[in-house]
């Protein structure tokens, strides 16, 4: 979750099942990729940015995705401007997920809220070792394409990134606060005359 201070406040939340956010959290507040990573179910991390011009203090705040959390999760949501789902361009069903459970989950609960869909683990795309491997054992990367596709079918921004290189990690964030700073699109009251 991303908790903005300027005039007003922002939040993002950071949903997935099955990826170490907290490195990708880590590495964009501190600018360097994590030695370990110790499991926890609520992170929550702080720093502040220029976008735009114009400063923010940020909050992050990174939910449990197992399954054990699914009536926790939502507790914390409120409140909350803009969503940086993720999933891990080597893993299909992480990005499976997307649609049949984070898009749900999150419209349920913050149906005005944007979303911007983050495909993690981007460095892979240039490591041919590593592709193979995941080849090798019948898996596959899913590609830009089929990232975008996706956001554009879900309304939502697609961005992809490398905690590891920090490569479109700022990005990442940079999008998810410009769609947080956006006002929100006022419904047309309708008048019908018979």
């Amino acid at each position: 979750m991303l908790e903005l201070h300027e005039s007003s406040q922002y939040v993002t939340h950071f949903v997935s099942q099955l990826l170490n956010v907290n490195s990708f959290n880590t590495s964009y507040t501190t600018n360097s990729f994590p030695g370990e990573y110790i499991p926890t179910v609520f992170d929550n991390y702080a720093c502040n940015v220029l976008v735009d011009g114009k400063c923010a203090k940020i909050g992050l705040w990174d939910t449990a995705g197992q399954e054990d959390y699914d009536r926790l999760r939502p507790l914390s949501y409120p409140g909350t401007d803009a969503f940086i789902v993720c999933f891990s361009i080597t893993s299909k069903s992480s990005f499976a997920n997307i649609k049949s459970r984070w898009y749900p989950e999150i419209k349920h609960h913050c149906p005005e809220s944007p979303m911007v869909l983050v495909g993690t683990k981007a460095d892979i795309r240039e490591d041919k070792g590593t592709i193979a491997k995941i080849q090798a054992k019948g898996g596959d990367i899913i590609t830009v394409h089929e990232g975008q596709t996706l956001a554009d079918e879900l309304g939502c921004k697609y961005v992809e990134c490398s905690s590891l290189t920090q490569d479109g990690l700022k990005t990442v964030f940079d999008t998810a606060i410009r769609l947080a700073r956006k006002p929100a699109k006022k419904k047309r009251k309708m008048c019908t005359i018979l």
